[in-house]
Formats: C-alpha cells, structure tokens, sequence
C-alpha cells in the first residue's frame, strides 16, 4: 500500500463566521479576494494537499447550495474530497465539534482550519503532519515578531514575557483523532465549570490542554498565515496573492 492511500487525515475547515468587523453586508468567508472568494483559498489548498484525505465543511445553516454553485465549483476536486457539510454553531467550538462528530469515516488525525486564513501552504501541512505523528499534537503559529506585554483589566503593565518564547498561534491546529475528540467531548461535560473559574476557551490547543492535560507542540507556519479580520487585512492578503502570481509568472 502506498503512503498516499494509507493516509486518512480529516480537515475541518471552519467558514461559519459572520465576519462582523469587516463592516460589510457579505459574510467575509464570501467575500473575493483578487477574484476568488476568500474561502476558495484554504479550500484549494487542502482539496490539492497529500496530507488531507476529506473536508469537513463547517457553514452557515441554509447556505450549502450557494457555497456549493459559488465556491466548491471553483476549485478543482474539492466536490470530491468533501465529506461533509455541517451547519456552523453559537460559538466556534460549538462548530468545531459539530464538524468532529460529522467524521463517520476511518480517522487517523483531524486538521482544523480557519477558513478565513486564506494562505495555508502545503509545506506548513507537512511540517504539522510530522509532527502530529510524533506527539499527537501539532498547531500552527509563528514566534512573536513584537514584544508583549500583559497587562491587568486598566490596561497597566504587570508583566513583560520574553519575546523568545511567545509564539502567535494560527491555524491548522492537527491532533490525534481520539485526543481530539475526547477532549472536546469532555469540554462540554465541564463548561459550568470552566466558566466559574474564569477559563475562557480561544483555541482548539486550549481545549486539548484544559481537558486533558496534554502538552501542546507548537510548529513554524508561516507570517502570512494571517487571518482576514478587518478591510485592512484584505490589502495585506492582496498583496500576498499579487506576490505569488508574479512568482508564477
């Protein structure tokens, strides 16, 4: 059996968000990017991507057949490798676990993604994939370029990390299928809980870490990874898309 076909990786790609800070009447995940909706950008890369076998789509409820007609016709081979639509949740790890629980299929690690960072690469899949097969946990991100500085609910300094230990974390964040799943389904068991300590949930890494005590591995990704937030974040990725057509050319 070759590699490529003993390979069962699921991503679970996240475009469920409402995009309430672009200030735009269209969802962002929607919205064109140098004439592809910015969605189409992570979808091609992990529809061309060896490392993933099937796509969980996470969306808004009711818009399948418009994501299928506008976006998944646009990239070649993503109708095939998605497995799943799943209706998007009140909260993003409401949507990442609803996705979770879609993967009916043989499993061995799940990918999850942030459809609105539009420039995951394959090299940064292959970097996660080998590490994930080592530790059983993988997350994207990149060493802090600025100095950080924690501060209490005034805003006044109490502390200053150094800077070479502060990563900024991104997506895909890849674990072992049972890990992953397990800790998510404990999340929801213990949600009272975390809430009267204080614990508020930002990441799939934090999920692994408070449920099951597990050390998380973090993986150099890339600095345009970013993630499309605000109008000023489409300049950048403008930029980034115009970068790697010349580089083409």
């Amino acid at each position: 059996m070759s590699e490529q076909s003993s390979i069962q990786n699921t991503a679970v790609l996240l475009a469920a968000g409402r995009g309430s800070r672009m200030g735009s009447g269209i969802r962002k995940q929607y919205m064109e990017l140098c004439r592809m909706p910015l969605l189409a950008y992570s979808l091609k890369t992990l529809t061309q991507s060896r490392i993933i076998s099937d796509i969980v789509l996470v969306i808004p409820e009711g818009d399948q057949k418009y994501i299928e007609e506008k976006i998944v016709s646009r990239v070649p081979g993503a109708a095939d490798k998605i497995r799943a639509y799943v209706p998007g949740g009140a909260e993003r790890y409401n949507s990442v676990y609803d996705g979770i629980c879609a993967i009916t299929w043989p499993c061995r690690y799940i990918a999850i993604h942030d459809g609105a960072r539009p420039f995951l690469d394959e090299q940064t899949l292959e970097r996660l994939y080998a590490q994930v097969q080592l530790s059983g946990t993988a997350v994207a991100g990149m060493p802090s370029k600025d100095t950080v500085k924690i501060t209490d609910a005034a805003g006044i300094v109490e502390d200053t990390p150094d800077r070479s230990r502060v990563w900024i974390v991104q997506t895909p964040q890849m674990f072992d299928c049972s890990l992953i799943t397990k800790a998510y389904t404990d999340l929801f068991s213990h949600m009272d809980e975390l809430r009267e300590k204080g614990i508020h949930i930002t990441d799939d890494a934090m999920v692994v870490e408070e449920m099951s005590g597990t050390k998380v591995q973090m993986v150099e990704a890339s600095y345009r990874n970013i993630k499309v937030t605000t109008p000023e974040d489409l300049l950048i990725g403008e930029a980034f898309v115009r970068n790697l057509e010349m580089g083409r050319s």
